[in-house]
């Protein structure tokens, strides 16, 4: 449930209905929730919801793919949840999320089809990497409520959940959404605008090609380069973001930095050469075996758990032992 502050942060005026809405008293609480799409972002969303105790569909076009799903969600989650192929899934919800491929034509087919069937009070997102919310409104019947709700994979370990609203979002609605991500134990940024790659991408793939660059001109290794994010800035990032840092390093420190480094940083407005060459020789990381780094044999399986191990830890160790 949201705190007063985070609230007031976002502008509710009425704290005490508000308050009521969450907890199930008033209309308007999400309770009833189907994922469309049983792929790893739609399963495992539909896992987390269903641990929560929510009233979780998850639909897909494919009985073999929910079959799957199957196989891979939580002991404590699979039984809990509805798996279907009908539209059915999409009448009388209060929350429908979008997980299917990541297609715009896809997409808007889909929604065309979807949305007239879902009740005019139901919140639609979508769960698109990067496809322009404004456009998917424009399908939607409604586009008022419709939103993008993204979490980042592994999605049971990583706490940001990134909304994005359209140009017609009602502020309702996204802070239904914010309130929802804090209800399940993640941590919601709002975004206003929709822009490409929206907040997360941008910053993410800004350090991409920055450090893509100084491997290329041979600065720093692709080991060093990991290093200087893990033990350095990532590890300072998980507790202060970027502009925390700058109010703890001092915003005159910065500034002067600033006046000498920007000039030389790199720019350039094309796929970074490294990632094109890993890309076109069909080199993906850990799906195919071999990216920046080996997976070749155990070593994909025992990369994955050590990366989860570790960010468990830091959930852990940041916001208390994760249930």
């Amino acid at each position: 449930m949201a705190t007063p502050d985070e609230i007031r942060a976002l502008g509710a005026k009425d704290d005490f209905l508000h308050f009521k809405r969450l907890e199930g008293l008033l209309p308007g609480a999400i309770r009833k929730i189907t994922i469309a799409g049983a792929g790893t972002m739609g399963y495992s969303m539909a896992d987390i919801f269903a641990q929560q105790g929510y009233d979780v569909i998850l639909w897909n076009h494919r009985q073999p793919t929910l079959d799957k799903a199957k196989t891979t969600i939580s002991a404590e989650a699979v039984d809990k949840i509805t798996y279907t192929t009908s539209l059915d899934a999409f009448k009388g919800r209060d929350l429908i999320v979008e997980s299917i491929a990541e297609n715009l034509d896809i997409k808007l087919d889909f929604y065309r089809q979807m949305s007239p069937l879902a009740d005019p009070e139901t919140i639609i997102a979508t769960n698109t990497s990067g496809l322009s919310i404004n456009k998917l409104a424009e399908a939607v019947t409604g586009p008022e409520r419709l939103l993008r709700m993204h979490g980042f994979h592994p999605r049971t370990l990583i706490p940001l959940i990134e909304i994005i609203k359209n140009a017609k979002t009602r502020p309702d609605v996204a802070r239904t959404i914010y309130d929802l991500s804090l209800a399940i134990g993640k941590k919601p940024a709002l975004v206003e605008k929709d822009v490409p790659g929206f907040a997360a991408n941008r910053i993410q793939l800004a350090v991409l090609r920055e450090a893509l660059a100084l491997v290329r001109d041979g600065v720093v290794s692709v080991e060093g380069a990991d290093a200087v994010m893990k033990y350095g800035l990532g590890f300072r990032w998980a507790c202060l973001g970027p502009l925390e840092t700058v109010d703890f390093g001092g915003l005159d420190v910065f500034y002067h930095i600033s006046e000498y480094l920007m000039p030389d940083l790199e720019d350039s407005h094309a796929v970074p050469e490294l990632l094109a060459k890993k890309f076109q020789a069909g080199e993906y990381g850990v799906k195919t075996g071999k990216g920046f780094y080996d997976y070749a044999g155990d070593k994909a399986r025992e990369a994955t758990a050590a990366r989860d191990k570790k960010l468990l830890a830091v959930y852990d160790a940041l916001y208390g032992e994760k249930k």
